[in-house]
């Protein structure tokens, strides 16, 4: 003989259905929300890389966003916030996987160029590379997106190679002590072929890693081939 719920049982049933329905709303706006919040970004990124940051409209943004330009102010207070977030999305997680650093089990060349290696991939020639070139024409303009930017970005890459460097003299692979002062002359290849990709490319194309190549051979002695 089946039993019977309870007036009890059968109350905690229609609420947990009733919260069980609320929350299916609740979730699929918050995806619907997500969703609208990446497509202004990924129009943010195309509109400030065609037009520059000083010259893109909000309307413009919403246009290509496929919303209304109120839209934008549920996500963003201003243009310099959405940047923000443009950057934090599209080049915060790729200096995070290339500033850590694997066991240095290899020498620290090796290990530089596998992290420049792997900035020329995900940046040269990339969307990515389109923004390190708009922030470096339009940063003097607008400080605060500058500074957003070093710290975010810069700083932590500086950070990542004097570390590199340390390593490199304290096993005897780098004789230039000073150049730990200045970890920029490390990777100052790859901001001079991200620049030069732009402005020089179609008169002298840069073969990057050869240029890398010959940077560390300064720094480290040629490589000897057995």
């Amino acid at each position: 003989m089946t039993k019977k719920p309870t007036k009890a049982a059968a109350a905690s049933a229609a609420q947990a259905g009733s919260q069980m329905l609320e929350a299916a709303p609740a979730s699929n706006r918050a995806t619907r929300a997500a969703e609208r919040r990446a497509a202004i970004v990924a129009a943010a990124m195309e509109e400030f890389i065609a037009r520059g940051f000083a010259a893109t409209r909000l309307d413009d943004i919403a246009r290509r966003a496929g919303v209304a330009k109120g839209t934008i102010y549920l996500h963003f207070k201003d243009k310099e916030s959405m940047f923000e977030e443009l950057v934090r999305v599209v080049i915060v997680p790729v200096v995070a996987r290339l500033t850590t650093l694997p066991p240095p089990v290899g020498s620290v060349r090796d290990l530089i160029e596998a992290f420049a290696g792997n900035f020329l991939k995900e940046v040269i020639g990339t969307r990515r590379g389109d923004l390190v070139r708009l922030i470096v024409a339009e940063g003097p303009r607008f400080p605060s997106v500058a500074d957003f930017y070093y710290r975010e970005v810069v700083s932590r890459g500086v950070a990542a190679m004097r570390a590199l460097i340390e390593l490199g003299i304290a096993r005897g692979e780098i004789r230039e002590k000073e150049l730990a002062r200045y970890p920029q002359i490390l990777i100052a290849p790859a901001m001079i072929a991200v620049i030069w990709q732009s402005l020089f490319e179609r008169h002298a194309p840069l073969d990057a890693r050869d240029m890398l190549r010959v940077h560390l051979d300064l720094i480290f002695g040629e490589r000897r081939t057995t």
